[in-house]
């Protein structure tokens, strides 16, 4: 990328998390001035900021007053008042997966590279999306309702409308056969499921884990056959309300929905009304239409749900070492005008 002769290029790096986990330790700043390439100067904002979401919908005033001078910012996700503030501003990194909310009109017009972490929480994510199946499916919700009230009782396992049943016998269906999607369906298939993909362009191969992928014309006709359906995929105009009632009843009775990528995705009231009426063997949740989830949904109530605050991709100790090797590697590639991994089409959203 062009810059004035002997001009200092500035990354600002506005990620200093309220949350404890998604923090930046002093290991990560020294590891981003080591690697910083000829010329480069790292500006790390102290100012506390939001990681939940998209980022803040005010940033802090240091941060807006270093972006000013930022070639490149890696934050989570950006907001239109540091974009505007950042008339210098070549690459955005996007410390999340998703970035819906970075995509408003000044970013998608401008020719401001976006990247964002895709890839960096796929293996916690799906330990969530194996660990919520297996806590439903083999009744552990039931064996916790017991024990607080310190009942021995195997009726509920042993009897005729006994929910317990094995993994390895499902056909899951992915939707999203991303790294998200594909870490599901490797550690799905490892129960000896069978796991159908579906991606957006499906000739770009089958991923790990996976028997077959399709389109998202098939969607409808795969559904028939899925025994367990996980959303995956990013959220965008295309799958806003992808799983809706008239996609919860093509289900087979007793299928078993999980969601690790957006609340948007799924009709909330319609998954409630499936749950209630007995159609759906349950649900595993980490994500909500609003969030946080009122206190009075009903899904609290409903004992073959699992719900977890969307904390699906948390995995302390190991997130910034990721994040790192992702966004030096993407430095180098930026610094020699090669292609950058996870480059966001942001007409797509994705």
């Amino acid at each position: 990328m062009a810059t004035e002769r002997g001009a200092t290029r500035v990354l600002v790096v506005d990620a200093m998390a309220q949350s404890r986990t998604w923090r930046p330790g002093p290991e990560v700043e020294r590891t981003l001035r080591a690697s910083a390439p000829p010329g480069w100067e790292v500006r790390m904002v102290q100012a506390p900021t939001i990681s939940d979401g998209d980022g803040p919908a005010r940033p802090s005033d240091e941060a807006l007053a270093a972006i000013a001078d930022a070639e490149a910012y890696l934050g989570f996700g950006i907001t239109p008042p540091l974009f505007r503030a950042a008339s210098r501003l070549r690459w955005v990194h996007s410390a999340a997966a998703g970035v819906r909310g970075a995509l408003f009109p000044e970013m998608v017009a401008s020719d401001v590279l976006l990247t964002n972490s895709a890839g960096i929480h796929a293996i916690p994510m799906a330990e969530t999306v194996i660990g919520g199946l297996l806590f439903l499916m083999r009744g552990l919700h039931l064996a916790r309702a017991l024990q607080r009230e310190a009942r021995w009782d195997k009726a509920p396992f042993v009897g005729a409308d006994s929910p317990l049943r094995e993994l390895g016998d499902c056909r899951v269906l992915v939707v999203g056969a991303g790294g998200i999607g594909s870490e599901v369906a490797v550690r799905a298939a490892a129960f000896g499921a069978r796991c159908t993909g579906i991606r957006k362009h499906p000739a770009r191969g089958v991923p790990a884990g996976f028997s077959r992928v399709a389109g998202p014309e098939a969607l409808d006709a795969e559904l028939h056959e899925a025994d367990v359906v996980v959303l995956a995929a990013p959220f965008t105009d295309e799958t806003a309300a992808l799983l809706d009632a008239r996609r919860l009843a093509l289900l087979p009775a007793g299928a078993y929905v999980v969601n690790v990528a957006r609340g948007a995705l799924v009709d909330e009231p319609a998954l409630v009304e499936a749950l209630r009426e007995g159609r759906l063997g349950g649900a595993v949740l980490d994500v909500f239409a609003h969030e946080p989830l009122a206190a009075g949904s009903p899904l609290w109530q409903l004992p073959n749900v699992c719900i977890t605050p969307h904390v699906s991709p948390v995995s302390p100790g190991r997130f910034w070492p990721r994040q790192l090797a992702l966004f030096v590697d993407n430095w180098r590639r930026y610094q020699q005008g090669a292609p950058l991994r996870n480059l966001v089409d942001k007409r797509a959203g994705y």
